[in-house]
C-alpha cells in the first residue's frame, strides 16, 4: 500500500535527503520518497501493518528533521 502525506515546515533539499535516508531505514517501509519542492512524503507498506510501519517513520522523521511535521 502506497500513501502520500503533506510536510509542514521542511526547510530545505538537504532535510528532505536526511528524512528520505532515516525513514526508509525503519522496518516494514519497502519503499519512500521525500519531496522538497512539493512538501510530499510518500510511504510504501504492507497494508497490514502500515498503521504500525507509519508510527516508526513518525519517529524516525522527528529525529531526522525536528522542525518539520507530518500531516496525516
Amino acid at each position: 500500500m502506497k500513501k502520500v502525506f503533506q510536510l509542514e515546515d521542511l526547510d530545505c533539499a538537504n532535510c528532505a535527503a536526511r528524512m528520505e535516508r532515516a525513514i526508509g531505514k525503519v522496518e516494514g517501509v519497502t519503499a519512500v520518497s521525500v519531496n522538497f519542492l512539493t512538501q510530499k512524503l510518500s510511504v510504501e507498506a504492507d497494508e497490514a501493518e502500515f498503521d504500525a510501519v507509519m508510527e516508526k517513520v513518525v519517529k524516525a522523521a522527528k529525529r531526522a528533521v525536528p522542525d518539520c511535521t507530518i500531516v496525516r
